[in-house]
């Protein structure tokens, strides 16, 4: 007790030249919180670095900072008996007060070492394998992402994403959609907008855009593999978000004007309610004139929009209650005059899709003792998405050429998908800690969900890429055959779904700690009871240096969409993945951190479509990956931080269709990624981000000309004769940005410039894959620039 007063005592005097405000300063206000137990820290002490600011928490665990130069900083927190803590990019405005909560977490030492120091390396103990956080400014000023966190997230080692106009991420040799999302502890399966393909199936590459506007995630967590048993129904990796909470304090207005449209947030005070903040978001985006710009009229016209709502209200001491809206409408369209500015006429389809998500949760925090808390969250969530496909009929030349000035024929309602998913679930979460730093977390969830299907093809339809399994009428017929009986469905269902879990951390000798846990679920749509149990583990080595390790198994749930698509009578399984991962961390200063890390994994019972073009799937696929992943982490001090990362990944499937293994889609053995940004003074942050990866596999194939023996409409056939047996070349990329920040009295402006790919390479198999498929997907190799203007008041 008497280093905490000494401690306390030292830092007010250093801080006491703070009290008397001076003019165009501002302040920051915040609450340090105990991380396991939710607990206001008393006699923590903040410091912002590189200079003599400092102060302490008072005994309900609040700090304040006065008398602060307009600017950004980083500031450190320490307390004897638990890691330090460094937060960057922690603005103060002119004339306001910034308000900030901090969790700190306890370090996992012998009572006697607590005594006398702090632990200056941030190293969670219930987390120990394969863990990355984010924090707002990482991922708004994050080079080529434009605020969006999948970008952001994409250049970590074992994350993989297509690039370009995609932004979902698969991860250590797994797809986009195995990802679990839990956001202000609301599980949602899908981010994205933009998420689907020209054939009316889903895309394996994801979606392009998450529905998050820049700067409305307040902070990160991902996981790459590993995690505890209260997350589940998905096996690959853990992104949990936190939506920014309004500010206590003060109103700050800011938002974003650039080619695409605008944003504004508002964050403050609620004015309404007692103790209550709120923050506001409004998004919307428009690509019609960026296509013309960078020449991709052809892709189709892309717009969306996002309105974010959430308000935080204290209900006395133990009591905080988050209430969240979210609503993203979206649209595509791609008509006669995007064929058109395809003058080598490679994709014929039109495309009329409208789709909207809603998010509804209430979240309900309740210290229920000095080292428990329980989480109670109800939310309801829904997506809806109508297409029409049709296709277009244009007059060419011998050559293909569009003839100039001739009438496009339509063809419209083709295809038509109308998939709506409805879920209403709740969780109940309560935690534990006791005196021996041992920690227990047990939970139940419960949802019900609902899915309907409608699918509806007009007339018998053909594909020009086709493989050995695919109908066609003889052999000697190069191109497949698509009839209405293998396309159409009328699906509406419900289920039930449920879940219980717990984890257990303890520490049985020195050094050594253990998180055990297991997983029960009930699957309603699969009529599936499976039981995963989890283990990870970390072995402290020294302060500075620790040995990783997990393993377990995960299962995941057939996607909605995949359920609506079965036939009758006929129902999917539940996939398996099994992990294990072993891995080094080593801190060489408290902002320099290594990270090692090796992984193995296997699947099983995963869900393939037999017959490409039809709706009906099976579990009869199986499969392994295995790789190593290097990370060095320089966080923010002074003026500069960046990443390097290499990632070893292969990834392998056998559908058990008669075509033997083959490498999985987001196989790419080699990835190597740079990021580095330098802040000059005040007003300056220059940032890149580099990119190498080997090529992603790809079929082999054969070309099948005049393939309808009509030299009036000659059309050519893919014939897939193995699949993932070639790759597309290597790709390179090069992200560059600049943020230029200033002040006109109470306004603060930020002019921007964000250039995806300066390196504008281009794939040289695309054109002809195009023209084949009939798509028109760009994998992420074309010059795409951003500038605007983001302003505070």
């Amino acid at each position: 007790m008497n280093h905490k007063l000494l401690m306390i005592a030292s830092v007010l005097f250093l801080s006491y030249n703070s009290f008397a405000q001076k003019p165009n300063n501002g302040n920051i206000k915040g609450k340090i919180i105990d991380k396991a137990t939710k607990q206001s820290v008393p006699g923590a002490i903040v410091k912002i670095n590189n200079t003599q600011i400092a102060g302490a928490t008072d005994t309900a665990g609040v700090f304040v900072l006065k008398n602060i130069d307009e600017g950004n900083y980083a500031l450190t927190i320490t307390f004897i008996g638990y890691q330090e803590k460094l937060l960057n990019d922690v603005r103060v405005t002119r004339n306001k007060t910034n308000y900030i909560e901090v969790e700190i977490e306890e370090s996992q030492q012998s009572l006697d070492e607590v005594e006398v120091t702090s632990y200056k390396y941030e190293n969670s103990v219930l987390t120990p394998v394969s863990m990355y956080s984010f924090s707002r400014d990482e991922i708004s000023r994050n080079p080529g992402a434009q605020g969006d966190i999948f970008r952001a997230i994409g250049m970590l080692p074992g994350v993989t994403s297509s690039g370009g106009e995609f932004s979902a991420i698969s991860v250590r040799g797994q797809g986009t959609r195995d990802n679990i999302y839990i956001v202000d502890d609301i599980p949602v399966f899908s981010l994205a907008h933009l998420d689907g393909s020209p054939n009316g199936f889903d895309d394996p590459n994801g979606g392009r855009f998450s529905i998050f506007a820049p700067r409305v995630i307040d902070n990160a967590q991902f996981q790459a593999g590993g995690y505890a048993a209260q997350y589940g129904r998905r096996s690959a990796a853990y992104l949990g978000l936190g939506i920014k909470e309004g500010n206590k304090e003060g109103v700050t207005v800011d938002g974003q004007l650039d080619l695409l449209g605008g944003t504004i947030n508002y964050d403050g005070p609620s004015y309404v309610l007692k103790n209550t903040s709120l923050f506001l978001s409004a998004r919307y985006q428009d690509f019609t004139k960026l296509v013309e710009i960078v020449d991709l009229k052809q892709v189709g016209i892309p717009k969306f929009q996002d309105f974010i709502f959430k308000s935080t209200t204290q209900l006395g001491s133990k009591n905080k209650l988050s209430l969240i809206a979210i609503y993203s409408p979206e649209s595509f369209v791609r008509d006669t005059s995007n064929v058109r500015a395809d003058k080598k006429l490679n994709s014929l389809f039109l495309l009329d899709r409208k789709s909207s998500q809603t998010i509804l949760g209430l979240n309900l925090r309740t210290l229920t003792g000095e080292r428990s808390y329980w989480k109670n969250v109800v939310y309801y969530s829904t997506t809806d998405a109508k297409n029409a496909y049709g296709k277009a009929y244009p007059l060419a030349d011998i050559n293909g050429t569009l003839l100039s000035g001739s009438l496009i024929g339509v063809e419209q309602g083709v295809r038509k998908i109308n998939l709506t998913e409805t879920k209403m679930g709740y969780r109940s979460i309560y935690t534990v800690n006791f005196k021996n730093h041992s920690q227990l977390t047990a939970g139940i969830d419960f949802d019900i969900s609902e899915v309907t299907n409608y699918r509806r093809l007009s007339r018998q339809d053909t594909s020009f890429v086709f493989g050995a399994n695919d109908y066609r009428p003889s052999p000697t017929t190069y191109y497949s055959i698509i009839n209405p009986m293998m396309f159409d469905a009328d699906y509406s269902n419900d289920a039930v779904n449920g879940a219980a879990y717990i984890d257990y951390s303890f520490t049985p000798i020195k050094r050594l700690t253990l998180n055990v846990g297991a997983r029960y679920d009930y699957t309603g749509f699969t009529d599936q009871h499976t039981v995963s149990p989890r283990l990870s583990g970390s072995y402290k080595l020294n302060e500075s240096n620790t040995i990783n390790f997990a393993s377990g198994i995960y299962y995941q749930d057939p996607s909605y969409a995949s359920i609506a698509d079965q036939p009758k009578n006929k129902k999917l399984e539940n996939q398996q993945t099994i992990q294990y991962i072993l891995g080094y961390k080593k801190y060489f200063t408290p902002n320099l951190k290594l990270t090692v890390e090796s992984w193995y994994k296997t699947f099983d019972k995963l869900i393939v479509r037999p017959v490409s073009g039809t709706s009906e799937q099976t579990n009869s696929g199986t499969g392994y990956a295995y790789g190593l992943d290097i990370n060095l982490t320089k966080r923010l001090s002074k003026n500069y931080h960046g990443q390097i990362g290499y990632s070893y990944m292969v990834s392998k499937r056998n559908d058990n269709d008669g075509m033997g293994e083959y490498d999985f889609t987001f196989s790419q053995p080699h990835q190597f990624n740079m990021l580095l940004s330098y802040k000059k003074g005040k007003h300056w942050v220059f940032s890149g981000k580099f990119r190498y990866a080997s090529g992603k596999p790809t079929d082999s194939y054969v070309i099948h000309d005049d393939v309808l023996n009509d030299p009036n409409n000659l059309k050519f056939s893919q014939e897939i004769t193995g699949k993932g047996a070639k790759r597309l070349p290597d790709v390179m990329s090069l992200d560059l940005r600049t943020d230029y920040r200033f002040q006109i009295k109470r306004l603060g402006l930020t002019v921007f410039l964000d250039i995806v790919n300066i390196l504008n390479r281009t794939n040289p198999n695309q054109e002809q894959f195009n023209a084949i498929t009939g798509k028109t997907y760009y994998e992420g190799l074309t010059l795409f620039p951003s500038f605007g203007l983001k302003f505070e008041f």
